[in-house]
């Protein structure tokens, strides 16, 4: 990921990336480029239109499922725990007590 987003700053740059390039980006934040990535990622893009690459991904991103059936999930623990609220009470004196262990809060 960090040499696809140095090619994407040297692109930007209105240049073609090469390894060079993508190398004095990289080492001007303190990290080495991986050698063998690196050339797999300039030959795999070479001669590609980075702005139809990135509609092609943000099409394919968008039918990814996002959270769905997440919200469903919580709501079906709250009906199950309502009718237990004596368990709940317990459960949320432990975890106070677990910030107490700790000496601090994450409101603290």
């Amino acid at each position: 990921m960090k040499h696809l987003a140095a090619y994407l700053l040297v692109a930007l740059s209105g240049a073609a990336p090469s390894a060079e390039d993508i190398k004095t980006v990289l080492s001007s934040v303190g990290i080495d480029a991986d050698e063998e990535r690196l050339q797999k990622l300039i030959s795999e893009l070479e001669g590609k239109d980075l702005q139809q690459l990135i509609a092609e991904g943000a099409e394919k991103l968008a039918t990814v499922p996002t959270g769905g059936a997440g919200a469903a999930a919580p709501a079906a623990g709250g009906a199950a725990a309502a009718g237990d609220a004596p368990a709940a009470e317990e459960k949320e004196e432990e975890k106070e007590e677990s910030d107490e262990d700790m000496g601090f809060g994450l409101f603290d």
